[in-house]
């Protein structure tokens, strides 16, 4: 795992940059070793966390002759196979390493390379007979890759404060992202916090040729439901489950994984155990009602493995969640990324890799919400006046009416009432908030993949799932999941977004992922051999953290004074965020993830000193 940074220099005349300084700036990235290489008009910078051939696996890499380029974040876990290929096609390998594997099978196979790549990553490599650079970024966005085009450089990095560096660019907030944050608690794809500063999208690549950046997608997630006996399918899903952790196993340093109390982790856990005994680590809060390491340590007994747990208080997480949101780059408004950083920084004691449960729930249908669309049906399967009449009759209730919600949600078409797992502020609470008044509502994001949808003809299940893995799981679980890790120089592996699972999942019909009000209903079913009843059954209780306590107890103080923050006032109405804390501080409402979204917002900009720019 490591960090790379990439510059195309416009003009003979730009400013010269030290790209070993700057690449610095992802140190814990790659703390092992740094890297450069400098022909005009680009210059690569590289940190490295050694994990496969630690001698030989230097970057930036070049081929035999020189005309080609690499830098490289991520791990292809076929890379074995490819080298195979590639040695009997006559290619010459230096290492044993996966990075040179991309080099040569791009001088086989072109830009076409990136479709048999099998695992996470973000490459840049320059092409100096084709006086290009090409790249691009992993099927579901497991590893990040920022881009940033000015009038004196073009620059793709693995972090996005790198590019805030660029000689000529102007810290800025994006005004177009910041109603979306308020929707969504992140940033959706591909727009950042930054002005000026994009991600490329997952499952796309990319040329550039010193004046135009073309992006082309590659490969589409696609669900094929098919009609099959869910035991066959259960069989080929526990085969390919085991393929692919042992897949995740390779490394020439040590590895375990992280374990909650769900079924999700325990069957990495679990699969992994059969390999060898294995490391597991957790963290909680000594509130038993926000902590998992009760049922993870039974997990940990049962499996068997060498476990560590660690326990937060509030004013270690207090303390550290300025560093944690410079990490994060953007504002990311998931409490749990703090809890993911702490075990992550506990299992770097130990290990250098780690397997962790990440995509289950949006590859398996795991959240609570899927189950929504039963639930609603006596209400979503009326007639189209019927259904009218039950909206507009609830509106008129009373808000304490048992209910209402129910026919307001039931009434509500899909496409309106679901943006993805996170709905923060409504458009009202953004009208009286905001003091821009022009903005791109919610549907902006999710309407193209709505439209996706429908020409597939997606039930409401499998369409929730495909806004979830487009918006969702791209832009808060695996960006939180990169760089809460990476903070530690710690190497996060996900077995269950090995996309040969996904394309075999995509064809388990919903009824097998939802079942009896039971998520996950085939996951749980295929590994009842492997766990026990009482984990398989277990409801997905997810990271939780205890903000919405500590934010009226410990943190009241500390969280007053940050909405306090002159800063917040270019962009919201003072009296709304007043009114908001002092609901929440006196038990009329509970606001506390609306004020985490802004508390975030607010040390983001204390962080990156970031201005409000001219609009």
């Amino acid at each position: 795992m490591c960090g790379f940074l990439v510059v195309w220099k416009k003009k003979s005349n730009s400013p010269f940059l030290d790209m070993e300084k700057l690449s610095d700036l992802m140190e814990h990235r790659g703390p092992d070793e740094k890297g450069v290489y400098y022909r005009e008009p680009v210059s690569m910078g590289f940190r490295r966390l050694q994990i496969i051939d630690l001698e030989e696996g230097k970057q930036p890499i070049l081929n035999e002759d020189k005309s080609i380029c690499l830098v490289f974040n991520g791990e292809i876990y076929n890379y074995r196979e490819l080298r195979r290929e590639l040695l009997n096609k006559g290619h010459k390998f230096k290492s044993e390493c996966d990075s040179e594997v991309i080099l040569h099978l791009y001088e086989e196979e072109g830009e076409e390379c990136i479709k048999r790549l099998r695992g996470m990553f973000a490459f840049c490599l320059y092409d100096r007979h084709k006086e290009i650079i090409f790249g691009g970024r992993d099927r579901f966005g497991i590893k990040p890759l920022y881009y940033l085009d000015l009038q004196d450089h073009f620059a793709l990095a693995s972090e996005a404060k790198v590019l805030l560096h660029i000689p000529g660019y102007e810290r800025e907030v994006n005004s177009g992202a910041l109603p979306h944050y308020l929707t969504f608690q992140y940033v959706p794809a591909p727009q950042t916090m930054f002005k000026g500063i994009y991600k490329v999208p997952p499952a796309y690549k990319l040329t550039y040729d010193g004046s135009i950046l073309n992006l082309k997608r590659y490969w589409r997630a696609r669900f094929l439901p098919q009609k099959r006996p869910m035991d066959d399918m259960a069989t080929e899903l526990v085969n390919l489950m085991k393929e692919t952790v042992e897949l995740h196993t390779r490394s020439d340093k040590s590895w375990g994984a992280f374990l909650s109390g769900g079924v999700d982790s325990s069957i990495i856990v679990a699969l992994l155990r059969e390999l060898k005994k294995v490391s597991t680590f957790s963290v909680g809060y000594a509130d038993a009602d926000y902590s998992e390491l009760g049922e993870a340590a039974e997990n940990a007994k049962v499996l068997e493995t060498d476990h560590h747990e660690y326990v937060i208080d509030s004013d270690e997480f207090w303390n550290h969640l300025p560093d944690l949101v410079w990490h994060l780059d953007d504002p990311v408004a998931d409490p749990s990324a703090i809890s993911l950083y702490f075990v992550a920084r506990l299992a770097r004691q130990k290990v250098s890799v780690v397997l962790s449960g990440e995509g289950a729930d949006e590859v398996f249908g795991g959240y609570g919400i899927y189950r929504e669309p039963q639930s609603l049906r006596p209400v979503s399967s009326l007639p189209q006046p019927l259904r009218f009449a039950a909206g507009a009759g609830s509106r008129l209730l009373p808000g304490a009416i048992p209910g209402k919600n129910y026919l307001q949600r039931g009434a509500t078409p899909l496409r309106d009432r679901f943006v993805g797992n996170a709905r923060i502020f409504n458009e009202l609470e953004k009208e009286q908030i905001l003091k821009q008044k022009q903005y791109m509502p919610p549907a902006a994001i999710t309407d193209a993949l709505y439209d996706v949808s429908e020409r597939f003809g997606y039930d409401e299940v499998t369409t929730m799932q495909h806004i979830d893995i487009h918006t969702w799981m791209e832009g808060d679980i695996l960006l939180k999941a990169d760089k809460m890790t990476m903070a530690n120089s710690l190497e996060l592996r996900v077995p269950f977004l090995d996309h040969h699972l996904f394309e075999f999942a995509a064809t388990i019909p919903t009824a097998y992922k939802i079942h009896q009000n039971m998520t996950k209903y085939i996951l749980r079913e295929a590994f009842r051999d492997y766990l026990p009843e009482v984990v398989i059954n277990r409801p997905k209780k997810g990271f939780p953290v205890p903000t919405r306590k500590w934010l009226r107890g410990p943190l009241r103080g500390k969280m007053k004074e940050a909405l306090a923050n002159p800063l917040l006032d270019s962009y919201f109405h003072r009296s709304f965020i007043q009114s908001l804390v002092e609901d929440y501080l006196e038990g009329r409402a509970d606001h506390s993830r609306k004020l985490w979204v802004l508390l975030i917002f607010s040390i983001w900009l204390d962080k990156f000193k970031v201005s409000a720019g001219k609009e």
